[in-house]
């Protein structure tokens, strides 16, 4: 009869095994992220702006909508004005920190609205082909017929001007974009030979298009939708700028620029503000939109 052997002296002094971690490809993805100081600094930013636009009924040290004449168009550094004061005498300050939650939002919810809606309509379209791909695509080519710009113009001058107008003409005017993008990825990935082996072996569409389409086609699709924030922010602020924005006396970077223009002359810095905060939030855009791409380039 053999007995188990007890393990030698040099035997127990073996450590054990480690057991193997292995990482999410999302968890690679972050934290590919936070090890690029660029982008993570612009995250930061970002993260600061956004936070003091929410808080700002407590961070704000000012009515933003309190005038006083005494103060009208005073300089950066004024007692009681910080950043100056405009052309009513209201604390720039305090208008700058509300005015994010406009220009957020309006720079924000229509990316997203388009991302929901054309990559809806992308990757319907790249999947089913044939006429559903030419009806959809047809039709997103004729919002091509015109400048994104002027589109977004055209489109808030005929509904009016408002917050929740000006977010329906510039989730119109990224729609076609997001759709196009989704179209040509999905293209693509519905001739992998794993989705073709998945329809031929009788998986229903739904469960192809979950598990196999939208799951190699989303990252594409979301680092090109988080590319265009920085241009929606700049459109958004040009509908203020113009008019077609939000109204008087509502806080906002484009209104404000708007309203400051006439004193670029007497008082550049304060007239400024507004312009830089607007170039400030575009260029973070940008920096983490590409930090988002340089992360998701790895091997699932």
């Amino acid at each position: 009869m053999h007995g188990t052997m007890a393990p030698t002296a040099a035997e127990a002094e073996l450590p054990a095994e480690t057991p193997v971690r292995h990482h999410s490809y999302l968890s690679v993805v972050f934290l590919r992220f936070i090890r690029q100081p660029i982008p993570m600094a612009a995250a930061v930013i970002l993260l600061v702006i956004a936070l003091a636009a929410i808080g700002a009924d407590v961070i704000a040290p000012h009515d933003p909508y309190q005038t006083r004449v005494a103060r009208r168009l005073a300089q950066i550094g004024t007692a009681d004005r910080w950043l100056g004061g405009d052309e009513l005498g209201r604390d720039v300050l305090s208008r700058l920190i509300y005015g994010g939650r406009i220009s957020l939002t309006m720079a924000i919810v229509p990316v997203a609205i388009g991302l929901f809606v054309g990559g809806f309509l992308g990757i319907l379209a790249g999947y089913a082909g044939g006429r559903v791909n030419m009806a959809i695509m047809r039709g997103m080519d004729v919002f091509y017929a015109f400048p994104s710009i002027l589109l977004a113009v055209a489109i808030a001058g005929a509904l009016g001007p408002g917050l929740e107008n000006g977010i329906i003409a510039l989730a119109l005017v990224f729609i076609p974009p997001i759709a196009r993008m989704a179209e040509s990825v999905t293209t693509q990935v519905r001739e992998y030979e794993f989705v073709i082996a998945a329809r031929l072996s009788g998986a229903s569409t739904f469960r192809i298009l979950r598990e196999h389409i939208l799951a190699n086609v989303a990252g594409p699709i979301l680092v090109f939708a988080s590319s265009q924030v920085s241009v929606s922010i700049i459109a958004a602020s040009g509908l203020s700028f113009l008019g077609l924005g939000v109204a008087p006396p509502q806080a906002d970077w484009g209104l404000m620029l708007s309203a400051l223009r006439q004193a670029i002359y007497s008082n550049p810095w304060v007239a400024a503000l507004p312009g830089a905060m607007i170039f400030i939030c575009s260029m973070c855009f940008n920096l983490v939109s590409d930090g988002i791409r340089r992360s998701m380039e790895v091997r699932r």
